[in-house]
């Protein structure tokens, strides 16, 4: 599985043992490429490698992903229902968004409170360039700056989700690898 960043290849794996699969056992990869603009260089890579390909992309790198899986020999890959059928499935903004769209807000909040975080995302909040901004576009900052938060989170966020709120992306990829046609 070909993923853009290490927070994604947490909330993959995590949502994978919440499944009671052990992906690495199963032979299933998975890798955080770094950044959109490298899988064309991950998949050329791969080519003719005995290998099944699939992963998670955002909706505004599915022309990057569309290139590379064509120039990979995959193609055409005109659109994103094409892009999907090859096993590349694709987040509305990001992963992250997914999952805090598919918690809510609130539910967020709780996340970040449990894990001793809320003082510093108050803080946040009070900044005078995030004040009277809506919650969920604090929390998608407060995750994203500092450390290694974006990665913590992406498995909090990950353990918080009740089994029908897995976002659309990331289930219909764990289907796609755990359960092939």
């Amino acid at each position: 599985m070909l993923v853009e960043g290490t927070s994604d290849k947490i909330a993959v794996e995590t949502l994978a043992e919440r499944h009671g699969r052990d992906l690495k056992a199963e032979g299933i990869s998975v890798l955080a490429m770094g950044g959109a603009q490298a899988v064309g260089r991950h998949l050329q890579r791969l080519a003719g490698l005995d290998v099944r390909l699939a992963g998670l992309c955002d909706v505004q790198e599915i022309p990057q992903f569309s290139r590379g899986l064509e120039r990979a020999g995959l193609g055409p890959v005109p659109d994103r229902e094409a892009l999907e059928r090859l096993g590349f499935h694709v987040c509305v903004r990001d992963l992250e968004d997914e999952l805090m769209r598919a918690l809510g807000v609130a539910r967020v909040q709780e996340v970040v409170e449990e894990h001793g975080d809320l003082g510093p995302f108050q803080t946040l909040q009070k900044q005078v360039e995030w004040r009277g901004r809506p919650e969920a576009e604090q929390l998608r900052r407060f995750m994203g700056s500092g450390g290694r938060r974006k990665q913590r989170y992406a498995r909090f966020l990950v353990e918080a989700l009740e089994p029908g709120q897995v976002p659309r992306p990331l289930a219909r990829l764990l289907e796609h690898v755990m359960f092939p046609a």
